[in-house]
């Protein structure tokens, strides 16, 4: 795990049904280091049989909620729900709040009209229909990452960075020099360089 990645996240469904699917939710979001996990009106057989090898639910707190109403979450977290509508903003252009929960709808269907008035922000993963649930928490998360997860910027070539980032001091600015790069511009961050 980067230790460099700020704030923190939640993962959650509305009516999530399946045990499968419950369990590939909680499993991914464990794998991606969730603050904690919650259900909203989850049929009672996928909440008694989380079928999750990583044991999260040891690991993890969860939340359950009978309706959108009873949802309580952290002061100052967001809720973004994911939902393929019209009206939601694409993934690849959404900056994730550094506080937040992602909501995910049921497998056969979506989130109701009410979580949708609770979101501060939907949004959508750009696919032609709907993924499977486990699928579409690795994308969110994983888009996550990118914006948090201070990795080396890709390089505008093909391959790997050929600089990378130096572990993350709370308040200090971060970079590391390039192989080959001479001593004065070892001391002078470049543009991508510098990370707040």
């Amino acid at each position: 795990m980067n230790e460099a990645i700020r704030g923190y996240f939640g993962v959650g469904a509305e009516g999530i049904s399946k045990p499968g699917n419950l369990g590939a939710l909680v499993r991914t979001a464990h794998a991606f280091g969730a603050s904690f996990l919650f259900f909203v009106n989850a049929y009672w057989r996928a909440r008694e049989a989380i079928s999750d090898t990583s044991r999260a639910e040891r690991n993890v707190p969860l939340f359950e909620a009978v309706s959108v109403d009873e949802l309580l979450l952290p002061r100052m977290c967001k809720l973004v729900g994911v939902e393929l509508t019209d009206a939601a903003t694409p993934l690849p252009s959404f900056r994730h709040p550094l506080n937040a929960a992602y909501v995910f709808g049921p497998e056969r269907g979506a989130l109701s009209p009410q979580m949708l008035a609770r979101c501060d922000w939907v949004v959508k993963i750009p696919t032609r229909f709907s993924i499977n649930l486990g699928i579409a928490v690795g994308i969110v998360l994983y888009d996550r990452f990118l914006c948090y997860g201070r990795y080396a910027p890709r390089p505008v070539r093909s391959g790997a960075p050929t600089e990378t980032l130096a572990p993350h001091v709370p308040g200090a600015p971060v970079f590391r020099n390039s192989p080959g790069r001479s001593d004065s511009a070892r001391n002078t961050p470049r543009d991508g360089d510098l990370q707040s």
